[in-house]
């Protein structure tokens, strides 16, 4: 998607009010470190770091449509428990959702608790009852259902079957009049009725249909299949990497494909796919427009930590990113770095850190920067700007532009990123990045880099790499003034 339709999707979604209603959940992530094998057990021993809270199934849909925007109204059912109090608190906190929840002491709110080292889950624990609400309580829903439903654009449904989502609560949203998109992960489809879209993912399209879908064949054939067991007027499967789906009544299937991103946590990427599309659905963007949309929204999802959320900023740097270069994509602010150094430590990697003015990238540089990335999983490279050179080399320098040594550096496949500074002492970066490993050149001393002291301060490691003999920017460019 281009930027121009990005940014106009993105104001057109302010303010589109739509109803989540569904199971709701309180996601919970231990991170940690496992560093040894339990004696008693030949279980990890996992080390706990942090904790992190945050709403999950119809929360995780509302959250992320209020992320993007939108006027968000929540219903949903928790416990007369600790975690339902929780999950108040969580809603609450939410700037753009409101919500509409009731309470059924007599069952657990549902919590997930996933426990994850080096960017892998170890462990999930669930605490749930998946019978469904009857009686008082699904007659409080309904109640809410119908007075929530009555003047939003879309009303989404996220079943993941733990008893929301009742025949009697399918109709109540029906009535409601609003277009109707449900994520379902029941076996069967004709339970929702005359819908307008149900909306699997690739697994749970086979389990429906009991028929393949790894190819673009397959998936036609199997949505072809589930519209014929069903009355929803569409059926929207996502597919990861692959991208999206789309079989409506009468037509032919039609295929999105997808970017390939670095997955990070796949928890809740549908999630954001439904806020995302039934957001833009709401906002009156056209289908086609709305996937590609839904699509760039799962795929910085799925680039983050837990069941997160997307904004409006973040869409727009991954729209950059997909028409930039490799190498342009890799040259990036502070915020920029900091933030892909928290998700390079979520997973276990060591960071490296050098700088240098780099004016004339020659042979010594290159065996320089590869003993560097030796040293770490990923390795960050300071550039001093123009301005910065100019300072320490003097008038007539550098030779080359910043933005021709920053992608110069950034085209070697040994660099991960590339921050440019301006300050005389890339000091602010260090302290921004915090590396595991300070790297300077051999013709410093240990004491005389700067950082150093402050790397070793929190247990940091600074090392000297070994320097080519005959090579230097400076011995280049008297070379060049020789022959000219």
């Amino acid at each position: 998607m281009d930027l121009s339709a990005l940014q106009q999707i993105l104001a057109a979604l302010r303010g589109a009010r739509i109803a989540c209603v569904g199971d709701l959940m309180v996601d919970r992530f231990v991170y940690g470190e496992v560093t040894r094998v339990s004696p008693e057990a030949p279980i990890p021993v996992l080390a706990r770091q942090r904790e992190l809270v945050m709403l999950g199934a119809a929360g995780n849909v509302a959250r992320n449509a209020a992320a993007l925007g939108g006027d968000v109204r929540l219903v949903g059912l928790i416990g007369g428990d600790a975690e339902g109090h929780e999950a108040l608190r969580l809603i609450e906190a939410e700037p753009g959702v409101e919500g509409f929840i009731v309470t059924d002491a007599a069952r657990p709110t549902t919590l997930k608790t996933r426990f994850v080292s080096g960017g892998q889950q170890l462990l999930r624990v669930d605490m749930e009852t998946s019978g469904p609400a009857v009686g008082d309580v699904e007659q409080r829903l309904l109640r809410t259902i119908r007075d929530v439903a009555k003047d939003v654009g879309v009303v989404l449904i996220s079943d993941y079957g733990k008893g929301v989502v009742t025949d009697a609560v399918i109709a109540a949203a029906k009535a409601s009049g609003a277009v109707m998109i449900v994520d379902s992960k029941a076996r069967s489809f004709a339970r929702y009725g005359e819908v307008d879209i149900v909306k699997p993912n690739a697994a749970e399209l086979a389990h429906a249909t009991d028929m393949p879908t790894s190819t673009n064949d397959e998936i036609a054939a199997a949505l072809t299949y589930a519209l014929s067991l069903c009355q929803a007027k569409a059926i929207l499967v996502t597919r990861s990497a692959k991208g999206i789906s789309l079989a409506v009544r009468g037509e032919a299937v039609r295929h999105f494909p997808g970017v390939p991103r670095e997955v990070f946590d796949a928890s809740g990427a549908g999630d954001t796919t439904l806020a995302a599309l039934g957001l833009a659905i709401a906002a009156k963007v056209p289908i086609e427009d709305a996937i590609q949309f839904a699509m760039l929204a799962s795929g910085v999802a799925v680039g983050k930590a837990g069941t997160a959320v997307v904004t409006p900023e973040e869409m727009i740097e991954a729209s950059l990113a997909a028409h930039m270069a490799p190498a342009e994509a890799k040259i990036v602010t502070p915020q920029r770095m900091v933030d892909e150094i928290a998700r390079w430590r979520a997973k276990g990697l060591t960071v490296g850190f050098t700088n240098g003015c780099f004016d004339i990238l020659h042979r010594g540089h290159v065996a320089y920067l590869s003993q560097a990335r030796a040293w770490c999983d990923r390795l960050i490279v300071g550039v001093n700007s123009d301005r910065s050179v100019r300072a320490l080399k003097g008038e007539g320098r550098p030779v080359n532009e910043l933005e021709s040594r920053a992608m110069v550096l950034a085209g070697l496949g040994g660099v991960d990123l590339v921050a440019p500074f301006d300050e005389d002492t890339p000091m602010a970066l260090i302290e921004a990045a915090r590396p595991d490993v300070l790297i300077k050149g051999a013709d410093y001393s240990v004491d005389e880099v700067v950082g150093g002291a402050f790397v070793k301060s929190y247990g940091g490691e600074v090392r000297l790499a070994e320097i080519v003999e005959g090579y230097s920017t400076t011995e280049a460019i008297s070379r060049m003034r020789e022959k000219a």
